[in-house]
């Protein structure tokens, strides 16, 4: 009786989720979208599996792709795309793993269609029986990613194709219901950073920064890290992906924050450099404001058709990169492009660099980062300010402006800590 509660429970809480979120029809829509991208072919992916225990890092969530096509969050499940049929796989139930990984649904399990959206599920134990029949009306097969080796071996005589750019350029354009999800993942990034920020005192550790910062998004339903927090203080901000998080930070230093958390699959990706002490000096000052000058001018020139490519006459990487080179010195006069070493954007969706065409520009729907950056190890200092910004019909919103950038107002915001 408990299991047949446990999966009740389940059953329920998964329906609460799809319809509280992404509902069926939205996942059935991206569906026909990619059958009408491949024509008459056949789209077979195979979902995340998990260990026999679990997880035990990270505990178990959904490749992307499969996700975005189904919205099934759980593991072993498999998805196949006909020309005229849509069919979910699951695998059977295994009481065994369940001790250990909790219930799950299988495909003997009760209101499939209104829990999957799909109106045939089978047992994902009888799909290598089923390949012949699945594919003998596909004039080609493709997947994505690692399954491409998988369905190799198991159709050696097939040219298999990859569908990642298809799937890219759906992702790429985000829905409603995912601006909305995006926004809750920002939301609770803002409040992380507010969080921190009230806690930094020179003499506190990195990580204790990071603690708080980590604490605050997942108590704001977050599952769990866009990527490894990077707090890094003093010379520790010149280090772009900088994850160790162990120094002591110091007056008179820098302290740069990358940090967010996912919310139901969808990330967020905000930075910012604030002064230790409260204040900037003249240097950190005239610096940053580089920087932000930089953001600025990139995220003035976003509108359709524009892209984040390094080069190339629509780059509004170039319009960063040429501001920065303008605009201010390093210590023994020389421009301060060279210091400016990573990509301005990337994409932002279910993974926090998320799936994209490059040849694709930039369109309305479409969710970016902004992130100029100058690192400049012999000052010791480094400084990067980033925002999540969405491509509009006309230009861009930026949608984690209600954290403060303007330098004035970091250190009125810093003034107020308690001390």
């Amino acid at each position: 009786m408990r299991v047949v509660a446990a999966l009740a429970c389940l059953l329920c809480s998964l329906g609460a989720a799809r319809a509280g979120e992404i509902g069926p029809a939205e996942y059935q829509s991206r569906r026909a979208a990619l059958r009408k991208a491949l024509g008459q072919a056949v789209f077979i992916s195979m979902g995340a599996i998990e260990g026999e225990r679990g997880e035990l890092r990270t505990g178990f969530f959904q490749e992307p792709n499969f996700y975005y096509l189904t919205g099934w969050p759980e593991p072993g499940a498999i998805l196949v795309l006909t020309p005229t049929k849509e069919i979910l796989l699951l695998p059977h139930r295994d009481p065994e793993r369940e001790k250990w990984t909790g219930p799950k649904v299988g495909p003997d399990s009760p209101d499939l269609g209104k829990l999957t959206g799909f109106d045939t599920v089978a047992a994902a134990e009888t799909f290598e029986q089923s390949l012949p029949s699945i594919i003998s009306e596909a004039a080609k097969v493709y997947t994505t990613g690692d399954d491409i080796e998988k369905l190799q071996r198991l159709l050696p005589a097939r040219v298999i194709g990859n569908a990642s750019v298809q799937i890219a350029r759906l992702r790429a354009v985000k829905s409603a219901a995912e601006l909305s999800l995006i926004q809750r993942s920002t939301d609770a990034a803002l409040a992380a950073h507010r969080a921190a920020w009230n806690a930094i005192q020179p003499g506190r550790m990195e990580y204790e920064i990071a603690s708080i910062t980590a604490s605050t998004y997942f108590g704001a339903g977050c599952a769990r890290h866009a990527y490894a927090p990077i707090v890094g203080s003093g010379p520790n901000a010149a280090v772009l992906h900088y994850s160790r998080n162990t120094r002591r930070m110091d007056s008179g230093e820098l302290l740069l924050m990358d940090a967010a958390g996912e919310c139901s699959m969808y990330a967020s990706d905000i930075t910012r450099t604030v002064p230790v002490s409260g204040k900037f000096t003249p240097r950190q000052r005239e610096l940053y404001d580089v920087v932000l000058g930089a953001q600025k001018a990139a995220i003035a020139a976003i509108k359709p058709g524009m892209t984040i490519s390094r080069t190339g006459p629509n780059s509004i990487h170039t319009i960063a990169a040429d501001y920065i080179n303008t605009h201010g010195k390093d210590r023994n006069g020389g421009p301060l492009g060279k210091y400016f070493t990573h990509g301005l954007s990337h994409h932002v969706g279910l993974d926090v660099h998320d799936a994209y065409d490059p040849a694709q520009p930039l369109a309305a729907g479409m969710v970016i980062t902004v992130e100029p950056g100058v690192y400049i190890p012999e000052e010791g200092i480094g400084i990067r300010i980033e925002d999540v910004v969405l491509v509009t019909e006309n230009g861009a919103k930026v949608l984690s402006a209600a954290l403060p950038r303007e330098p004035d107002e970091i250190e009125r915001f810093l003034a107020k800590r308690a001390h």
